[in-house]
């Protein structure tokens, strides 16, 4: 099980990297991205509930579990906002998009990074 989290969990930074910092770069959101956005939560999604069988809880009231609940609806609004971006086909909307991506991928990293600091102390 702790593989299979950490894969999904490596997964999802990937995938979700690639997606922000590609747009960021390209200045504009393009339909892949928006593909590598729904994977990376995916991933995340999947490797946050490993982690969380594996530790016995499916919630805690602490940093990390705090910060992870709040980088997944932050991923999930994330997606569902660039789909209706992708959908209205507004290259106003797309262009400016970005913003919004950079702010959302530094906050999940908070959790991303204190999981695996907490993870090699426990």
């Amino acid at each position: 099980m702790l593989l299979f989290a950490i894969i999904f969990i490596n997964l999802a930074l990937i995938f979700y990297t690639i997606g922000v910092w590609s747009e960021k770069i390209q200045k504009k959101l393009k339909s892949w991205h928006l593909i590598f956005f729904w994977i990376g939560l995916i991933c995340d999604t999947l490797g946050t509930s490993a982690m969380s069988k594996i530790a016995g809880a499916t919630f805690k009231l602490n940093f990390h579990g705090v910060t992870g609940l709040i980088a997944i609806i932050l991923m999930l609004c994330h997606a569902i906002w660039a789909t209706i971006v992708i959908y209205k086909d507004n290259d106003k909307k797309k262009k400016e998009f970005h913003r919004f991506s950079i702010l959302v991928w530094f906050i999940w990293l908070i959790p991303m990074l204190s999981g695996m600091i907490f993870g090699m102390f426990n």
